[in-house]
């Protein structure tokens, strides 16, 4: 990790623990991994870097609209929120994509994966050298599980997906997509299906993007996307 990134993270992580409220963290249940995952979560070779308290996942009080059941994602903050009933929401912290790469907008999951493989894209091989295909497996970059944005009834080539680079949640270093650890990703994945709606918010703005109304549609129906 960088100079650069570890003094982003600690800055980070001093603002954010100063203005905390309603913060109850939440440990990771390993019972409700499957064998496979306890096998290959077992067997990666990346260091496990432990998450910075700011950024490990947590329930907290929201004040936002979206139906319980969506999902948000504050790329500034570096935060996935599960949107929960009663005002709350389950916070996950997460890596982002630079600016450049970045993407917004209000999308669904269009489809899931556990423990998928990695088919890059053209510009991911000719930026970044990597091969044209990965092997799912525990040091993969596309971790434990992937949850593939739609908008529009086509693929956005975005992801929220799981990582073998734990160190860099609440950094901006992707390649747009959005990460988790591999551990928060089960989680994630454990609890939203295909059709769920994706609210990316646009950087620096601090509120939804156009026709945030569609959040509200929250799991159900999803005409208005098609």
């Amino acid at each position: 990790m960088s100079l650069k990134v570890k003094l982003g993270l600690l800055a980070a992580g001093l603002m954010l623990s100063g203005c905390m409220q309603a913060t109850t963290y939440e440990a990771t249940n390993t019972q409700a991994f499957k064998p496979k995952d306890k096998d290959l979560l077992a067997k990666v070779r990346y260091t496990n870097t432990p998450v910075a308290e700011p950024y490990r996942r947590a329930i907290v009080d929201y004040h936002r609209k979206e139906a319980p059941g969506s999902i948000v994602v504050d790329s500034d903050s570096h935060y996935l929120y599960y949107v929960l009933e009663g005002g709350k929401a389950i916070r996950y912290g997460i890596t982002v994509g630079e600016e450049a790469m970045a993407w917004s907008g209000i999308a669904k999951v269009g489809a899931m994966t556990e423990w998928p493989a990695w088919h890059p894209t053209k510009s991911e091989i000719e930026r970044l050298g990597v091969p044209t295909f990965v092997a799912a497996g525990p040091d993969n970059p596309m971790g434990s599980r992937a949850m593939y944005l739609y908008a529009n009834g086509k693929d956005t080539l975005f992801r929220i997906h799981g990582t073998n680079q734990p160190e860099y949640i609440g950094a901006s270093i992707s390649s747009g997509c959005i990460r988790l650890t591999n551990e928060d990703a089960i989680d994630l994945y454990n609890r939203v299906k295909v059709g769920t709606i994706v609210v990316v918010l646009d950087p620096k703005k601090g509120d939804s993007p156009y026709k945030p109304q569609m959040a509200l549609q929250g799991g159900g129906t999803y005409a208005a996307m098609q």
